[in-house]
């Protein structure tokens, strides 16, 4: 069940934008994955600043589209994500300037679409975004879509990958190594990366404690 309270103190905003905040079945971007990255950004935005109202309006949307991972279009689904928020933010009264200001953040979170933030609130976001991706959660995403794309968990004869090139479409654990183990070098503000760099240290411990068990 949906409480607005959760996403103090912008429950107001959070009401009127929730039913559009995931769209599809994907595990890994509902709205429990949206309520992690809206108490990431709160606690980023509480050390860095930047327009509170912006940045909660482009957590709550910016997965408001679904493209799955291996999807030829996922590199575009931020920009899909940042079309579709401007048109409901429109139907809201939202002025021009504060609707950019949302679409921005939300195609500059993307690991995939590569382009730079250029405002606190895009930093922020991408930087929220991404505390989900690392860490226990993080590590927890990662094998739901490995399952989900139909990924094995690893390579039974070189689970580390030493004498073979990883391919985390294939096998879920190359994945911390191909991506997750390079965000927490990337991240935007003061505060996102001393939050990444525990995070970071979690799963790195993980991915030594599952090659022990293996």
């Amino acid at each position: 069940m949906f409480v607005a309270e959760a996403f103090s103190p912008h429950e107001t905003l959070a009401a009127a934008l929730v039913s559009h905040a995931a769209e599809g079945d994907d595990g890994s971007h509902d709205l429990a994955h949206i309520l992690r990255v809206f108490k990431n950004a709160m606690r980023i935005h509480a050390g860095e600043g930047g327009d509170g109202r912006v940045l909660a309006a482009s957590v709550l949307l910016h997965d408001c589209v679904a493209v799955e991972k291996n999807s030829p279009l996922r590199a575009k689904a931020s920009a899909l994500a940042a079309e579709k928020a401007s048109a409901i933010l429109a139907e809201l009264g939202w002025s021009s300037e504060d609707m950019e200001a949302v679409a921005h953040a939300i195609t500059a979170h993307s690991f995939s679409a590569g382009v730079t933030p250029q405002t606190m609130e895009a930093k922020i976001l991408q930087d929220a975004d991404r505390l989900d991706a690392i860490g226990m959660v993080g590590a927890a995403r990662c094998f739901y879509i490995g399952g989900r794309l139909g990924s094995g968990l690893y390579d039974p004869f070189d689970p580390a990958g030493t004498n073979r090139q990883l391919d985390d479409k294939r096998y879920a654990i190359d994945h911390f190594q191909t991506k997750l183990f390079k965000l927490a070098e990337g991240f935007q503000t003061e505060t996102g990366r001393r939050l990444a760099a525990a995070r970071d240290k979690s799963l790195r411990d993980f991915l030594s404690a599952f090659m022990d068990e293996i």
